[in-house]
């Protein structure tokens, strides 16, 4: 809660005692210099006052009101802004007092969440935490109009109104504390559109989906963990595992902050819970769409890259919790960035942040901002047997196929008997064909179906193919 005047009647009551200045209203952490506010949406600004102050807004020539409530909240809504790269003012004025922002741009607003993979910085002083070609990319990052807005960590039992945080624009001094695939993702926006970018990274290692999902979330979805919300439990503490605890925490002092879109990186800790997870993810994304009240805003994702945890599991379990991820490709405005291509067998956090920002942001360019980009690798639209052999068909290889100048990898198929094989590929115009000594009749193919295949198929445009399964066994 934000602090109120509580004690300015009392004060004037005695004599000799002088009054303090008179307080300005608050606004939520979010608004601060060097803020990046969404364009061509309507822009709620919000914070506290005193009950009943009359709070007035004024920003790009626009002077909006709002009376602040019972509790003291009060939101002020400006009309849609256009973009503005030159940095502007933004007053909020009360009663007695006014406080000014300075340097607040207008542009693109991306939502960065997820767990360690998102967290994952540019540089932050570790060996085993930086980017590919770090210093390069550090000494390169001169861009103030990509600024980067990072939640503090706040597990919490009950919704909470704020979070800490503050705005940075980019610079080599303060990029290597920015999520690097958010960076990355900003960057290449940045490059082509030429707006302020701003990337908020609401993230926590090692953390479930359940953390992440509303209450409302977690109760549309049979054999979920229940959202926790207790009644006189301390806020100020909690558990980053618990249903609901950083949605509270770190989404809901959020809301209703204009935003274009969304952008998630997690599922490394549900993988052997695919066909929960098949459920809950769409689930997060119907809720979250709901609680910021923006429509069926972008919600883009990175699929889990190849890695194989030693000892942890079936050789197969990060498979069917990708095909959960795609899953979700059902769901209108969204887009899966596939990395299947770039981890790190023996590392869960790759540190080639940089292709897989790129790869989300061609999704952007093509399917936000209607730019004529390839976008997709290869993805999987049909099986058909032919005799000793069985065909595939794709989607997004209009440009054809190619093996990256090896023989193809990872295919297996499998007959009546569904125990699959190891297979021969080759590609012929848009299609594979595939074949094992081992199954006279194959009727199913799959393709990567391991925790860390390698993965060779790839489209003219050098984006790698989904992995795939044609069987639903």
């Amino acid at each position: 809660m934000l602090p109120f005047r509580l004690a300015a009647l009392a004060l004037a009551a005695s004599p000799g005692l002088a009054l303090p200045p008179a307080a300005a209203p608050e606004l939520a952490p979010l608004f601060q210099d060097h803020a990046v506010l969404q364009r061509e949406k309507p822009v709620p600004v919000w914070g506290r006052a005193a009950p009943g102050e009359h709070v007035s807004v004024s920003f790009a020539g626009q002077t909006v009101g709002a009376t602040a409530g019972p509790e003291g909240r009060w939101i002020a809504v400006l009309a849609p802004l256009a973009e503005n790269a030159s940095g502007a003012d933004l007053t909020v004025g009360g009663k007695t007092a006014s406080v000014t922002l300075h340097d607040i741009v207008v542009g693109e607003v991306w939502l960065c969440s997820g767990q360690s993979n998102m967290e994952f910085a540019v540089d932050d002083g570790s060996p085993a935490y930086r980017v590919d070609n770090a210093a390069a990319e550090v000494a390169a990052a001169r861009y103030p109009l990509i600024r980067h807005f990072k939640v503090a960590r706040q597990a919490a039992p009950v919704p909470m109104e704020s979070a800490p945080g503050e705005w940075s624009p980019c610079s080599p001094q303060t990029v290597g504390r920015f999520t690097a695939v958010g960076y990355f993702f900003a960057r290449d926006l940045f490059v082509r559109l030429g707006v302020p970018i701003g990337i908020v990274n609401s993230t926590w290692a090692g953390t479930p989906i359940e953390a992440w999902m509303s209450p409302a979330a977690l109760a549309s979805v049979p054999g979920s963990p229940g959202g926790r919300s207790f009644a006189g439990a301390d806020p100020r503490g909690g558990d980053p595992s618990a249903p609901s605890s950083l949605f509270n925490g770190m989404i809901q002092p959020l809301l209703p902050y204009a935003i274009r879109g969304a952008v998630w990186y997690q599922g490394e800790g549900d993988a052997g819970r695919a066909p929960l997870y098949a459920l809950q993810f769409p689930a997060l994304i119907n809720a979250w769409r709901s609680h910021f009240g923006e429509g069926d805003f972008p919600f883009l994702w990175v699929q889990l890259a190849n890695f194989s945890p030693k000892g942890e599991g079936p050789a197969d379990q990060w498979a069917y919790l990708r095909e959960a991820q795609a899953r979700a490709l059902a769901l209108p405005s969204t887009g899966q960035a596939v990395a299947i291509d770039i981890g790190d067998p023996a590392n869960m956090h790759p540190r080639n942040k940089r292709e897989v920002g790129r790869r989300l942001a061609l999704i952007a360019k093509a399917e936000v901002y209607s730019i004529p980009v390839d976008y997709s690798g290869p993805v999987f639209s049909s099986a058909t047997g032919e005799g000793p052999a069985i065909r595939v068909q794709f989607r997004f290889a209009a440009d054809g196929l190619t093996a990256s100048g090896r023989p193809l990898q990872s295919f297996e198929v499998a007959g009546a008997d569904r125990v699959f094989h190891p297979a021969s590929a080759a590609i012929r115009g848009d299609s594979v064909i595939v074949r094992s000594p081992a199954v006279a009749q194959p009727v199913a193919v799959r393709y990567a179906w391991r925790n860390a295949p390698d993965a060779n198929l790839y489209n003219g445009a050098g984006l790698p193919a989904a992995p795939f399964r044609s069987d639903d066994w």
